[in-house]
């Protein structure tokens, strides 16, 4: 088959574009800019485009189909140039429907904990070497890609996003997979530029219930309100399986998960990162892992990149890197981090970073969410806020809505450098949580400077 991709260097989009490449099909691509990794990892295919912009000349009536990202616009020249030649136009999603439709589609769905829960399944079926295709929203330890298509395998594992599909196609992304066995490990507000309500936001999550295949299954986090809500309401004849929070206990900064075998020590932490792992379990146990198995094999997952990823650590220090953005999973983090170091100064830090989190508007839904740290850090950009054509925020209204009388806010990055550079190094617990870079800060320097 001959693909063409039109903004071929997102971080989904490449990696679909390799792995269609593994398969043998003849690839092209387009984009206006492509950063790091994917620049590198097209070029070693010899995918890199030749140079960057749009080009319809490389829409040609023979290409089998294109597949178009979120990051091109309605009027990009390239669609445009497809839509005049009627070329078959599949967004991500569609296509990777098209891929599996003959496969069992297991589908990891939830505002929180979806890309931690999909890497723990997949590191559990590579341990126990059983073949799967799938998509991740993370690169993980010991796989080359965060997508791998076959013709041969069974079942397919996916991360369903309810983010939407393409510029044409404004469906959530987990709507088109059609699962025959699904997670939903919970639902807490996010996106409001495209879900303006939480009831609205809400009703994707019964819209992907509603979905799953007649026969098929649900997994779902019985902890959570709105989950249990979506659960209750749904008319669809599919079984459904429960999950909660195992028991666990911490001694000396080491989690221990309770089993009917004893405790077993596991590297990752916190309620949330807990329950995840439940719902893997059950997850896995659907797919013909049985809980010994599993639990022999997740006890080495070190969990995925940038959800509470440890990035570095000194004899009485450590810090963690998480993707943390949204209230809920912010609070989550901080909370995790204070209950696995007791005894250490936390230090959190959170970049206001997306459209959801610098709209003043849902500002006050973080009211708390930095409460369990010692010492906490928001920084933001202004100039972000107004790319995203938003109204401008203010120290106080920042205050005013995470109501922490010890939260230091910061606009400059040399301030919040200053600020990082004069903590006491000794015995304290770093947490960065950002989709972004704090304005450019040069984390492995300040590892150096922790020594």
């Amino acid at each position: 088959m001959r693909i063409h991709f039109i903004a071929i260097g997102g971080s989904a989009m490449h990696n679909l574009a390799l792995a269609l490449h593994d398969k043998g099909y003849e690839i092209t691509g387009s984009d206006d800019i492509i950063y790091e990794p994917s620049k590198s990892r097209l070029k070693a295919q010899g995918l890199l485009p030749p140079s960057f912009g749009w080009y319809p000349d490389k829409i040609v009536s023979d290409l089998d189909a294109v597949i178009l990202g979120m990051h091109a616009r309605e009027d990009n020249p390239e669609l445009l140039r497809a839509r005049k030649l009627g070329l078959t136009i599949y967004s991500y999603p569609e296509f990777l429907y098209e891929q599996s439709k003959n496969k069992t589609r297991v589908v990891i769905g939830g505002s929180h904990g979806k890309t931690t829960i999909t890497s723990m399944i997949l590191h559990v079926l590579k341990y126990h070497n059983r073949e799967v295709d799938f998509m991740v929203g993370a690169q993980l330890e010991g796989f080359d890609r965060m997508v791998h298509l076959t013709e041969e395998n069974d079942f397919i594992v996916l991360e369903g996003d309810e983010y939407l599909s393409s510029p044409i196609d404004r469906r959530p992304k987990f709507h088109l997979y059609q699962p025959n066995i699904a997670l939903l490990s919970g639902i807490a507000w996010d996106h409001m530029n495209v879900f303006p309500t939480f009831e609205n936001y809400l009703s994707q999550f019964q819209i992907f219930v509603d979905g799953i295949v007649q026969g098929g299954s649900i997994t779902y986090n019985e902890e959570d309100e709105a989950v249990v809500q979506i659960i209750e309401n749904t008319q669809n004849q599919i079984r459904k399986f429960p999950y909660q929070t195992p028991a666990y206990h911490i001694e000396a900064g080491q989690t221990f998960l309770e089993t009917e075998e004893g405790p077993l020590p596991v590297h990752v932490f916190g309620r949330h990162n807990l329950s995840n792992l439940a719902g893997a379990k059950w997850i896995c146990q659907q797919m013909g892992i049985d809980e010994d198995d599993f639990y022999q094999a997740i006890s080495s997952f070190t969990g995925a990149s940038k959800r509470l990823e440890k990035i570095g650590e000194t004899e009485t220090s450590v810090v963690y890197k998480d993707f943390a953005h949204s209230p809920s999973k912010v609070a989550a983090t901080t909370h995790a981090s204070r209950e696995q170091f007791p005894d250490k100064t936390l230090v959190a830090c959170m970049e206001l970073h997306t459209y959801s989190s610098l709209n003043e508007t849902f500002l006050s839904h973080y009211r708390g969410a930095l409460d369990a740290a010692d010492v906490a850090g928001v920084f933001y950009s202004p100039e972000s806020v107004a790319i995203k054509k938003l109204s401008p925020l203010s120290e106080s209204q920042i205050r005013d809505a995470f109501r922490n009388d010890k939260l230091k806010i910061f606009t400059d990055p040399d301030q919040f450098k200053h600020f990082l550079y004069g903590l006491d190094k000794e015995n304290s617990v770093y947490l960065f949580m950002s989709s972004g870079n704090y304005g450019g800060l040069d984390l492995p320097a300040f590892l150096k400077h922790l020594g």
